[in-house]
């Protein structure tokens, strides 16, 4: 597949360009164009505006016998577009600008009217400077008492403005850039101070939570030593039971509470869980009857020997009051057997 757009032609090797026919084409010829409309304009026939930027397709043409510096000066043909009159303007390349023809008027032109106006009167002044000097001494004067005027002029009312000025727009931008300056700075500030409290609530925080972690360890610490010191395996056996008041009648006596497994098992110091495993020995028929004072001695021998053996089976100690008090009759009349 060949390209597109191909720019080398092919020339065969017998190919001769002087058999090529030449065009002969009218030097008046016509093409057509699209363009905008370079100024404002109204039709002669309908009255019909306009405006400049409107497109139109134009038809144009190289005018005949007219150059400006070698340079060619084209016209071109439109038509209105209401009552498709025929209107033609031309280019000026002298004043860089178009020139209006026929079939139309141009409009506000009153800028170009008045350049044209002073392009001819500073011709004129050129003319008049270049025959006669002392017309260029008069001119110089006039114009020199003119910047003077206009100097005065423009002091004055520079002084008048500054009397009628009720603003100072440089204090006013002074003053702004100062309240920004003022406002950073206080911004500034009161981020250091939050940072600076935030920062010492974390401290006072992480005080509190290593004292209280102190304290709680001091309070176990000291719990731990005291129960250590105070609870003992055998303490349980030498502590003394609390007691209860069982009826308030005068002859009444204070007992101890038993508790639940004391009942089943006993005291260690009971008298009645012991006293029936005691038997006394009854004393034996004599043949012959002794005195009453060898068969009490005899008797009370006895009853301390039983005595003994009651108390070497018994412990030391008795928590009621009524075995405590037989015991210690029990010793003394061992002892005073013994004497006897």
């Amino acid at each position: 597949m060949s390209e597109r757009k191909v720019l080398n032609k092919y020339y065969p090797p017998d190919f001769d360009p002087s058999k090529i026919p030449k065009l002969k084409l009218p030097k008046d010829r016509q093409y057509v164009v699209r363009l905008m409309a370079p100024f404002n304009m109204r039709c002669k026939t309908c009255g019909e505006y306009i405006y400049k930027g409107k497109k139109f397709n134009a038809r144009k043409e190289t005018v005949q016998n007219e150059l400006y510096m070698g340079l060619p000066i084209f016209r071109f043909y439109i038509k209105c577009t209401r009552c498709l009159a025929e209107i033609t303007f031309k280019t000026d390349p002298e004043n860089t600008d178009y020139a209006m023809e026929h079939g139309a008027t141009r409009n506000f032109q009153a800028e170009k009217l008045i350049e044209e106006e002073e392009k001819r009167i500073q011709q004129e002044r050129e003319e008049e400077e270049l025959n006669n000097p002392m017309k260029v001494l008069e001119n110089r004067t006039k114009d020199s008492k003119m910047e003077m005027e206009v100097l005065e002029n423009l002091q004055e009312l520079k002084e008048l403005n500054q009397r009628q000025a009720l603003v100072d727009f440089e204090g006013m931008i002074e003053q702004y850039r100062e309240m920004e300056k003022r406002e950073k700075e206080r911004e500034k500030e009161e981020d250091e101070r939050e940072t600076n409290e935030m920062l010492e609530r974390a401290l006072i925080k992480r005080l509190r939570d290593s004292d209280s972690d102190s304290e709680k360890e001091e309070e176990s610490s000291s719990s731990h030593s005291d129960r250590s010191s105070t609870d003992k395996p055998t303490d349980i056996l030498t502590t003394d039971k609390p007691t209860e008041t069982q009826g308030a009648t005068a002859g009444g006596v204070k007992r101890a509470k038993t508790e639940s497994w004391e009942r089943s098992v006993g005291t260690l110091g009971g008298g009645r869980a012991l006293g029936s495993l005691v038997v006394r020995k009854k004393p034996t028929a004599a043949v012959s009857t002794p005195s009453p004072v060898a068969a009490t001695s005899q008797t009370d021998s006895k009853a301390s020997q039983a005595a003994d053996s009651t108390n070497a089976s018994k412990p030391v100690t008795a928590p009621s009051g009524s075995s405590s008090l037989s015991l210690l009759g029990a010793y003394s009349d061992s002892d005073s057997n013994d004497s006897e």
